[in-house]
Formats: C-alpha cells, structure tokens, sequence
C-alpha cells in the first residue's frame, strides 16, 4: 500500500481523493461505523433526523467539490432564505443577501448604515488575501531552504499591499473583534451580528485580541455558488461525507471501517504504517486526519520524536467551550419580536444580542464552568429540506457557547450536561414563548461528549484553539506547518493543519498535495 489515512472525516476524506486520483494506492482506515467524522447525520428521535456535530455549509471550498465532483455523488446544498436573525429587546436585525444586511442594519440606527460600507471596504482589503492562503501551505519559518518559496510568495503578496491595506490585515491579525467592531457601529445587534463570528468555537471574550481573526476565518466561504452564503447540506452533514466516500470509492480509495488505529509504527525515524484492530497496516506514507493530539500522545510511540516537540503537542491548546443540542419540535418557534412564521426561520438565529452579553457569558463560563445566559445559534434546517422530519414538525440545531470541558474538581459533564441543556432552552424560550413546550425529543453532545464520540480532544470544534499562538505557520508548531511532521512519511491532514477548522476540505486538499510533492523520495524508498 502507498499510503494509509487515519479517519475517514472529510478532511480524511478529501486527502484520499486526491492522492488516489494521481494512481496512488490508498486505504482509509477508520474507528466509527461509517464515514464522516463530526460531519455526520444522525436520526436521533424516530423520524428526526438532523447533523451531529457540524451543522451549516460555507466554508468547503468550491475547488473541492469541483474536483470531487461532489455534485454528481449526490451533493445539494441550498441557500438559507435569510442569513441571520437576531432577536434583541424589543428590536431584531435580519442579515441577507441582496443588500438586505445594510437595510436592516440602517433601520436601526442610520449611522451605521455608513459604517457597514466602510467596514466591507476593510474586509476587502483583507480576504482576498486570506483566502489566497487557504489552499496553500503556509511558509515554513524555521525550515530553511525548505520554507523559502512560501516564505517568497508571502512577500510578494505583502508587497502588493498598500499601507492603508497593511494596517486593515494588522488590525484583522492582532486585535480584538470587539476593538474592530466598535469602529465602526454602535448598535448592539450590528456589532452581535459580527462579533459573533469572533467567538465561534473560540473560549473567550469578543474584546480578547485574536478573536477578529477567527471572525475573519468565517468570512471566506460561499454555498451553492454564492460568495459569502450559508446553505444547508439536504440530508445534513453527512450528505457531503457520503458523496466524498462515493468520490473516493470511485478512485480506488479503500475505506476500512470500524478498525480504530492504535499505534505508529516507526522504523529508524519513519513512519511505515500503523497497528489497527491488532493488525499491522503497512505503507510508504501515513497521513493522520485526527485531532494532533491523539497523534503525538497516544499514537506515536514513546521517544520517537524529540522531547521538545512531545511537549508542545502535549500542552497543545484545545478548548472550545463548545455545546451542541439537537431537538425535535412539534411546531415552529414564534419570536416575541418577529412572531409570524417566515424566511427569518431558515437562517441562522443567534441568541447573543450584544458584545457585552458575549464578554458576560464568558467570565461566567470562566468562573463557574459555563455560563446561565449562554450564546445560542440555533437552525432549523426542516425550514429548507422537509425530509429531515415528520410532515408539519422540524428539527432544529443549537450550537451554543461558553461551556467548559473541565468543570473543576467533584464535578463532571455525565452529571451535569441535562442541567445545563435546560439553561440552553430557557435562554431560547425567553425570547420565543413555548419553545420549550415544543420540544418532543433532543440529542445533547457536551464538551465531554464531543471528545469521546468524535475525537475532539477537549470538546475542541477546530482541533486546537485558533489562537494567534496556533495560526498559519504555528499551526500545528513553528517548523511543521506544511503538513510533513517530524518523522519521516508523516502527514497531518486533519483541522490541526493550516488553515484551520470548519468543513472547509483545505488541510485535506494541502496536505495531499505535499505528499504528492514528495513522492519522489517514497516511491525511491518502495523500490
């Protein structure tokens, strides 16, 4: 065998792909009953089904569905009616497409208006440039020669930059999106619509800097051909994982099931295959789609790579402070401010009125293990694709904030993960009376419960927290950032890989492409 992946998630997935397009004999070796890692879709009540874990689609990258031809395996992906709903006191804010987001937004306060347009300007000034980067490895500092072509191409495109456009990416890399945010808005909601994005899957205040980056990693997708949409999978998740094994399958790849690994196995500093199932895997190349620190701590034996590195991986941060709930409803939900039913129950509905309510749930979480008023965006994707429950009831996803996976001694997520789902549905059920009423039947995943199923070390969403620590050419460690990791023949192709997490495709697709670049010295070492 050329080539063993480790989890068939779509990260896993994608890898594969293409790698076995290029005649590359590959074979996915994977823990769980069936593909897709957090990208999968549950029935959860009988009739109910809906995504596990991941839940909205934007970030996959168009390249990788074109080249997987996602489409013709089975992949639909249709546009929320609305992007965003917010309900506040007393007032609501609807973000959408067609100029709706400015619309609402000057609705409430007429100065803001300008300041979106002036805010857009600045994120063009910068997502181009970040997008430019998510389908590369970033330069390797520290590598040497190896680093020196990256590190080229990232002064050229630096160079290209006016200083005005230098500022607007500093501000973006290094600040705060709340410091960013108050520039340009002071209506509550405008600046809750944003800031948002700042603290998704992120443990910490939406003033704590770095947080405008992670709101700028949400901006660079597009759903169903739309640049910057939100769309939902039919099917859920699990759609889009499906079609990549149907992709895969149809290239050759061999995808094992059920068959978690236990070790690397490494000979005289190489990686040459894996223990799963008691069996030894033998191949010339291993590319891990798992979270880094199952790979380093339980995966790669004892002194196989330098101490240093052992212990950055070890003390690698991963905490998202991530909950997420799925319900069955018997009807829909009726927002005290937007009662009648209609296209604001297809978007994303963030339960977080302010940046101060977001700074406020964070130094709950942080002194009492998770917050009583937490951050909720909740879907309802029955609103979009019928089929994901019985005719005239729904389903409806509840991703929500701040919920740490270490509650402090004598206490534990087994005990208190219903106590807190409750807290999640009173904080809905403030704002939309008798959604709790509604509710016939819920999944609940808490942090503890996101490590244990999926392998997110933590209850981490992203494989690692998407500090400024943990980004770019430090993701996963000064050195290693271009995918080969410290032993010979191994590849990280998972979230813990630039560019980081979402269901975006791009560790796969960038880390392939470093094997591929190296096949030279493998295929030397096969014959």
């Amino acid at each position: 065998m050329d080539a063993i992946i480790i989890g068939a998630g779509h990260n896993g997935l994608t890898c594969a792909y293409y790698l076995a397009r290029k005649g590359v004999k590959v074979r996915v070796l994977e823990a769980a009953d069936k593909v897709g890692g957090a990208a999968v879709t549950d029935e959860f009540l009988p009739g109910f089904r809906n995504s596990a874990a991941s839940y909205t689609v934007s970030l996959l990258q168009p390249k990788v569905i074109r080249d997987m031809q996602l489409e013709r395996h089975g992949l639909k992906v249709v546009l929320r009616k609305k992007d965003n709903f917010l309900p506040g006191d007393g007032q609501y804010l609807l973000a959408g497409r067609n100029g709706l987001t400015r619309k609402d937004i000057a609705r409430l306060n007429k100065a803001d208006g300008d300041g979106y347009d002036r805010y857009i300007a600045e994120l063009a000034a910068v997502v181009p440039l970040v997008k430019k980067w998510i389908l590369r490895a970033p330069p390797e500092v520290g590598a040497g020669t190896r680093g020196l072509p990256s590190l080229l191409s990232l002064g050229r495109d630096m160079m290209g930059l006016s200083t005005a456009e230098i500022r607007a990416l500093h501000d973006f890399a290094t600040r705060s999106a709340g410091d960013i945010l108050d520039r340009y808005f002071s209506g509550d909601l405008a600046k809750a619509l944003f800031g948002f994005d700042g603290i998704v899957g992120n443990f910490a205040s939406p003033y704590a800097p770095g947080t405008a980056y992670v709101l700028l990693h949400h901006l660079f997708g597009e759903a169903a051909g739309v640049e910057g949409a939100w769309g939902h999978a039919i099917g859920g998740m699990g759609a889009i994982t499906q079609a990549m094994a149907q992709a895969c399958r149809e290239a050759g790849v061999d995808i094992v099931l059920k068959t978690p690994v236990e070790e690397l196995i490494v000979e005289r500093g190489r990686a040459v295959g894996v223990v799963a199932g008691g069996k030894a895997w033998r191949a010339d190349v291993v590319a891990a789609g798992l979270h880094p620190k199952l790979l380093f701590d339980r995966l790669i034996p004892p002194g196989a790579v330098e101490q240093d590195i052992q212990s950055r991986m070890t003390n690698w941060q991963s905490e998202s402070a991530t909950f997420r709930m799925n319900v069955a409803l018997s009807e829909l939900p009726k927002f005290t401010v937007l009662p009648k039913k209609g296209d604001h129950l297809t978007g994303g509905i963030i339960v977080a009125p302010s940046l101060d309510y977001m700074d406020r749930a964070y130094l709950d979480a942080r002194a009492n293990g998770w917050t009583k008023q937490p951050i909720v965006e909740m879907l309802i994707p029955s609103t979009l694709d019928p089929g994901l429950s019985p005719k005239g009831k729904h389903v409806a996803s509840l991703f929500c904030q701040h919920f740490r996976f270490d509650l402090g001694p004598g206490r534990n997520w087994d005990k208190e993960r219903d106590k807190a789902a409750d807290a999640i549905i009173a904080t809905v059920e403030g704002h939309a009376p008798g959604f709790a009423k509604s509710i016939i039947g819920r999944q609940i995943h808490s942090p503890l419960d996101l490590e244990r199923r999926f392998g997110l070390v933590g209850g981490d969403i992203f494989h690692g927290k998407m500090g400024l620590d943990q980004l770019f050419s430090a993701r996963p460690m000064i050195g290693y950032a271009d995918y080969r990791m410290p032993l010979k023949g191994l590849y990280l192709c998972g979230s813990g890989a630039h560019p980081g997490g979402g269901v975006t495709g791009a560790p796969g697709h960038n880390a392939a492409h470093a094997i591929l670049a190296d096949r030279s010295w493998w295929r030397r070492r096969a014959g």
